[in-house]
């Protein structure tokens, strides 16, 4: 390591080539740490929820990603559920391999940088152990009230963190009323290189996908209940066969929204695809829409389809309305019945919808640039 390099060792059960907002900004986060003087070690698993497989090692300058097998697909899902499940899914094993490492490589590590609670949990005995500086980022919304054993055990975990990192700041306020104090926790955002999503030709990317003539709407991320596929495939049948609905992503509900898109006219399987094939779908579709059923942390997919000019329709659910207000986007409460009205209400009027596009790359400019990575940055001094 080159000197005044500072190493960085990041803990995540889940890490790309899975799926989710979580794994891309990772990847854009080691991109980042990696090109602005930081030496970065990710240990993690083989994905768990997506049928993909990285290599064992991985290695690029400055960076080394080390992917441990465990096994996977859908199990995560059905054990979610039940915390202690999914805790000792998750973690005892990360927990062994992470000591294992830094036994071996503590001289080249700083700071480690936990993602979630169960890898915060790892990284408190192992600083403790090792002597290192402890951050925690957290990405997703807990409800969690002050008095139940889960916020007890979260502010157990978390006290010992040098910084928490909060996704929103509805999930600051979260940790905050569980007793952490407020000096430890920052908030950050996610970013998207936006050099990648960016504003095309809308005709000639609809012209490459064979969209031509189509008012597309695109859903992209998991395809599980709580993203709200089902609920996009129940408008479907709702409205004009002159409104397309594409599906990307992947998932255990897979099979079913394939099955679903194969007897409906109008709508659109497309599967799994690469991330940087993504900004051309975006492009493509007039619409993006994000019906999630749950306390959405914050909702990486709809920084991309901003960057691309493209506005949203979505839920008012979790840290969602931070991420898009009125001038690029309209959240309403996730029901069939108003996700229908939405959609429809921009599909009919083309002044409404030309207005929302034209803010959206300005939008996207201001508030998720690689700038916010100065936030994470800082926490590790």
């Amino acid at each position: 390591m080159k000197k005044n390099q500072k190493g960085v060792l990041i803990l995540s059960p889940f890490f790309y080539p899975n799926i989710g907002g979580v794994e891309t900004h990772l990847n854009n986060l080691c991109e980042y740490l990696r090109t602005h003087s930081h030496r970065v070690y990710v240990l993690t698993y083989q994905p768990l929820t997506t049928v993909a497989k990285g290599l064992k090692l991985e290695k690029k300058e400055n960076l080394d990603i080390h992917r441990i097998w465990w096994p996977g697909f859908s199990l995560f899902h059905k054990l979610e559920p039940y915390r202690i499940l999914e805790f000792l899914y998750l973690t005892p094993w990360l927990l062994i391999r992470s000591f294992w490492f830094l036994l071996r490589n503590t001289k080249k590590i700083n700071v480690i940088h936990a993602q979630g609670f169960n890898a915060a949990f790892i990284g408190k005995i192992l600083s403790k152990i090792f002597n290192k500086r402890f951050i925690v980022s957290t990405h997703a919304i807990y409800k969690l009230t002050s008095q139940s054993l889960m916020a007890k055990l979260v502010k157990w975990i978390l006290k010992s963190a040098d910084k928490i990192l909060t996704l929103s700041k509805q999930s600051k306020e979260e940790l905050i009323k569980i007793g952490l104090p407020e000096t430890k926790v920052d908030v950050y955002r996610y970013w998207v290189n936006q050099s990648v999503f960016k504003p095309l030709n809308k005709n000639d990317a609809k012209k490459q996908l064979r969209w031509n003539g189509k008012f597309v709407v695109l859903f992209v991320g998991r395809f599980i209940k709580i993203k709200g596929t089902d609920l996009l495939l129940k408008v479907a049948k709702q409205v004009s066969k002159d409104i397309y609905f594409a599906f990307v992503g992947d998932g255990s509900l897979e099979e079913e929204i394939n099955q679903v898109c194969n007897e409906t006219s109008n709508t659109l399987f497309i599967g799994r695809i690469n991330n940087r094939d993504l900004p051309l779908y975006y492009n493509a579709a007039d619409v993006f829409c994000i019906p999630s059923q749950y306390e959405e942390g914050f909702g990486r997919v709809i920084l991309e389809a901003l960057s691309c000019g493209t506005p949203v329709v979505g839920s008012n659910r979790g840290a969602i309305p931070e991420a898009v207000d009125q001038t690029v986007g309209i959240l309403v409460e996730p029901t069939t019945e108003n996700l229908r009205r939405m959609i429809i209400e921009l599909h009919e009027n083309k002044e409404k919808l030309r207005v929302l596009s034209s803010n959206c790359r300005k939008y996207a400019e201001r508030n998720f640039s690689e700038k916010n990575a100065l936030v994470i940055l800082r926490s590790y001094e």
